[in-house]
Formats: C-alpha cells, sequence, structure tokens
C-alpha cells in the first residue's frame, strides 16, 4: 500500500511538473469568436463617407468603408486598399498603387473608377459634403485600373489624411444622378463599402428611426479579417436612456458620456479609457472690440491669473487635461506645464505685480485702473459664450479668478446659433470662450493666420503675427512631420509672447469597454468615430498555443 501510495504521488507530481512546463510554453492568442453590443446616443441620418454629419453615421462609416490610407490610435496615417504610395519631389502629385483582388462586400471589383467617381462626387457642390473643402482644387488623374494620381495646385503636407476617405462603390451609386437622389438613396441605410465589417441586418422604430445595425466581418478586407464575429450597434435617444439600457445589459460599451456617470459604470464588469480630445477650449481675446486688451500686460495678467486645474477639476470631474498652448501637449509634446504647478495664491500674486509694475493701481471701486494725462483706463471686459452647462461653469470660473486680480468682469451666455450669427460672426466681442478642434494633421492655419481674421475666417482672436504667419504656411506645406512640428513650436512661443489668447482645456473621450475586450488602444481621436482606427486587431475570445507557432 505504501508503495501505491508514493507511486500515485509520484505520478500527481510529475503530471503536475509536466502541466507548468507545458504552460511555459503556452501562449494566449486572439482568436475569431464573440459579440461586441454598443450604444450610442442619436440616430445615423447617412452611412455614407461623403455625407455622414451625425456621430453614429460616422461609426458606422468607419466599420463599413475603407480608404485609399487609414489613420492609426498613435496618428500614423498607414496604407489600406493602397499598396503602396508616392508623393513627388515638389510636394504636389501623390500617385497610388491600389492592392491586388480587391473587392466591395458584394463582391464586385474595387478599382481606380470607384476612388475616382468618390472624389468627384465629393467635390460635387450640389451635394455640399462635410469633406468637400479637404478635396477642393485637386485633380484626379487615373492611370489605370490600379493606378491613381491627385495633382495639388500647392504643397499640402497633411494630403495623406484626406485619403482615408472611404471609397464608394461606382456601379452602385452611378444610378443616383442627381443630389436628390443621391442623399435619398437607400444606400445611406444600407451600404456597401470595402471596410472590415459589413451590414447583416437592422432593425427601425414604428417611427422609421434605425434601432440597431448588426455587422459581420467582411473576409476580403484589406486590412485583414477582423477577430469580432458580431458587433451590434443600439441607439438611444439620450444619455439617459443610454445608461438604462447599459443597466438592463442591452448593451456592454458606450462613449460620449458626461464625467458623472463614470463611476456608474466602473462599478459594473467595465474598463474606463480616456484620451485627450484634439480640441482646446480657451478665450480668445478681441482687441478691437474692447480697447484695454491692447495693453499686453493685461492679456499677460488674465492668463496668468487663471487656474487651469481647478477649471479640470471642477467642470470636467478631472477628464481634461489643463494646456497652456494652442495645441494639445499629446499632440505636440511641447506645452509647458510649469505655470500648472503654481498655486492659487502665488498665480493671482504674479498678476497683480504684472499690472502694478506696467502702472496699473485699484479705483476706489477696487477695480484696476490706468490714469494717464489724457483718460483713465478701467480693467473691464466681458466674457461671451453659448448656452452649454460646462461653458458656462467655466466662464464664471474664469470670471472669479478675474475679478481676484481687480478686474470687471461679465459673463454673457447666447444660445448657440445666435453666438454663431451675432456674435463671433461679426466679431462682437471682448473675451470669446470658444473651443477648437485640432485638425488630423495639426493644420491650425484657419484657427491663426491673419488672412483668416475676419468671417467666415476662424482667427477668432484677431491674430496678426507675419512671422507666425510664414511658420504656419510652412507648417502645412512640408510632408516632413518633424519639420512641421518644428515649425509649430516656434509657432507656440510667437502666441506665448503676444498672448492673443487664455488657453484653458482639452477635454477627454471616455470610453467604456467591456473587460474582456483585448487589442484595443484609444490613441488619437479627433471625432469618436476614430475609436474604430484599428478595430481589426479587437478580440474578445482566446486560445492558448504553443508560442513556435505565434512567431
Amino acid at each position: 500500500m505504501v508503495f501505491y501510495f508514493f507511486f500515485g504521488l509520484f505520478c500527481l507530481s510529475a503530471l503536475y511538473l509536466l502541466l507548468g512546463v507545458n504552460n511555459a510554453f503556452l501562449s494566449e492568442v486572439p482568436v475569431a469568436g464573440g459579440t461586441f453590443q454598443e450604444g450610442v446616443i442619436g440616430y445615423p441620418r447617412y452611412i455614407n463617407p461623403i455625407l455622414a454629419i451625425t456621430d453614429p453615421g460616422r461609426d458606422l462609416t468607419a466599420l463599413i468603408y475603407a480608404g485609399l490610407m487609414r489613420a492609426t490610435p498613435s496618428g500614423e496615417v498607414v496604407t489600406d486598399l493602397a499598396e503602396s504610395y508616392n508623393i513627388s519631389d515638389d510636394g504636389l502629385t501623390y500617385t497610388f498603387i491600389l492592392k491586388n483582388n480587391l473587392t466591395f462586400q458584394d463582391g464586385a471589383p474595387l478599382t481606380a473608377d470607384d476612388v475616382e467617381f468618390t472624389i468627384l462626387k465629393t467635390q460635387d457642390p450640389a451635394l455640399n459634403s462635410p469633406k468637400a473643402a479637404n478635396w477642393q482644387g485637386v485633380s484626379i488623374e487615373k492611370i489605370n485600373a490600379k493606378e491613381i494620381k491627385f495633382h495639388l495646385k500647392k504643397p499640402y503636407g497633411p494630403f495623406l489624411q484626406n485619403t482615408t476617405l472611404g471609397i464608394l462603390p461606382k456601379h452602385l451609386w452611378s444610378q443616383a444622378t442627381d443630389a436628390d437622389s443621391f442623399t435619398l438613396s437607400d444606400l445611406n441605410r444600407q451600404p456597401i463599402g470595402a471596410g472590415p465589417y459589413m451590414i447583416k441586418g437592422f432593425q427601425t422604430t414604428g417611427a422609421g428611426l434605425p434601432q440597431n445595425y448588426h455587422l459581420v466581418p467582411f473576409n476580403n478586407y484589406a486590412g485583414g479579417t477582423p477577430y469580432i464575429k458580431n458587433i451590434i450597434f443600439r441607439f438611444y435617444s439620450n444619455e439617459e436612456a443610454l445608461i438604462n439600457a447599459y443597466g438592463r445589459n442591452e448593451i456592454q460599451a458606450v462613449n460620449g458620456i458626461s464625467p458623472e456617470q463614470t463611476q456608474y459604470l466602473k462599478s459594473r464588469n467595465t474598463e474606463i479609457k480616456t484620451t485627450p480630445l484634439p480640441r482646446v477650449f480657451g478665450i480668445f481675446f478681441n482687441q478691437n472690440e474692447d480697447q484695454v486688451l491692447i495693453h499686453p500686460e493685461v492679456r499677460q495678467a488674465l492668463n496668468e491669473a487663471v487656474d487651469r486645474q481647478r477649471i479640470v477639476n471642477e467642470v470636467l470631474a478631472g477628464f481634461g487635461t489643463a494646456v497652456t498652448e494652442p495645441i494639445p501637449s499629446n499632440l505636440l509634446d511641447n506645452n509647458s506645464t510649469s505655470s500648472l504647478k503654481e498655486s492659487a495664491d502665488e498665480r493671482i500674486g504674479k498678476a497683480k505685480q504684472i499690472l502694478t509694475k506696467a502702472g496699473w493701481t485699484p479705483g476706489s471701486d477696487g477695480v484696476m485702473q490706468k490714469i494717464s494725462k489724457k483718460s483713465t483706463e478701467t480693467l473691464k471686459l466681458t466674457i461671451s459664450t453659448a448656452d452649454n452647462p460646462d461653458l458656462i461653469k467655466t466662464a464664471n470660473l474664469v470670471k472669479e479668478m478675474w475679478q481676484s486680480i481687480g478686474a470687471s468682469v461679465e459673463v454673457k451666455i447666447f444660445e448657440a446659433s445666435d453666438l454663431n450669427q451675432n456674435v463671433i460672426r461679426p466679431r462682437k466681442y471682448d473675451a470669446l470662450l470658444f473651443g477648437e478642434i485640432i485638425p488630423a494633421g495639426l493644420d491650425i492655419y484657419g484657427f491663426w493666420n491673419s488672412s483668416e481674421r475676419l468671417d467666415p475666417g476662424l482667427n477668432i482672436a484677431l491674430y496678426t503675427n507675419s512671422k507666425a504667419d510664414k511658420l504656419l504656411e510652412a507648417a502645412r506645406a512640408t510632408s516632413d512631420r518633424a519639420i512641421a512640428l518644428d515649425d509649430y513650436r516656434k509657432f507656440e512661443k510667437e502666441i506665448d509672447n503676444d498672448v492673443p489668447a487664455v488657453f484653458l482645456y482639452s477635454p477627454d473621450f471616455i470610453y467604456a469597454v467591456p473587460k474582456d475586450l483585448g487589442g484595443m488602444k484609444l490613441g488619437n481621436i479627433t471625432v469618436p468615430a476614430d475609436r474604430f482606427n484599428d478595430i481589426s486587431k479587437w478580440y474578445l475570445e482566446t486560445e492558448k498555443v504553443w508560442k513556435i507557432f505565434t512567431n
């Protein structure tokens, strides 16, 4: 008996050791399978790369369509439908060679004809495509079924970003012969593209609104078949309905939620992923409207007095990044953070010192004034902004901070369309609290070049600086990212010296996903649909295989 006992113990020990050795040589790899259900607020009006204007529409478009190139979470632009590309030495001609055996999701071949058709439709003024500006002045030369060239009138470094535009199947869309038939086509609701996922089915509400879309992998996708076998999008009218659906386990993932909801989501089997959005909120000075802002020391003092981190904490519940420059730090990695570490007392003291040194003194009402032989100027201004809760709260916090250094501040709130038409366009504001979306490629020319000062330009600080103009022009002309980044850093130094605005924060993109979701990197997000830039690498299921088979 003793012999059998020790023999059994030996066998068990040997088995345990063998299992340990086996596990040491095993590696977990993703495999096809699983269902991913996401809820979004709103409804897709167009699932079409050249017409999509809502986030749900752009989300589905990103999954169903593919472009010559695609963006990665790291911000790079890599080939997708294109096998290769070439940029001429003068930066005016971009040549693309398509991959072999490309097809759309209906099995029809995808050729240069489809690429040409898509761009021409994007340029069609009758369609009023939101992508039209990206292709203004670009001419197309189709060489053969696999090769196509784009000719630019002048060099534009970020042009490759434009070629991520999804390609339409000409054999289907050419039947829409005018703008009305194009925008009303059923293909906007039941699209066929060449992207990683294709539509299996969809349901609508009694009112005809999309209720959900069921997507499955497109096996001939140029980037490889995705792992997740089913993606289901469900649409909700507001955040409350979205969160209630999450509580009922109808969905596993949500985005675009308010920071306050994250604590509830964390209590479940959810991982909260965040990344700074390329949006800079700031207060832009209009020196033409309020003469007191002409004084550089006034702008410097107002800039110094702002506690950005307090705004991030109180307005965004910490889901944001304090910024001091026009380009977010994660995009340029050059933002100064030294001033963010100062205490409130230190900032207020420094701001008051700047004003005092320049001859400003408190009046009988405590408001700073500057007395000269000709007149007395008072540090008085208004902050104009939209009737958005976050912006209103931000404006009132800044008002409090500026009042602490002796400024008289009034906050004016406008409905969004009223703000745009009657305040921004005619430039009728002292200081404007507003947000700017930094486009892919960092092309901020439209926000800061002096030629864009007046409507319809976007230079809402009415900024004029010839050196800054040249730097912006050089940065957008080069296709060398390192050179462009260097030009933008030099541009920011000009902004630091001139203080045409007080930059405040970049909000975070918040994405709640199931904890068992692998392969997902959030990375750089310009619009919410960018979260799907690497969708083909996401997975929900894995298996263990010997490591030698994973190499």
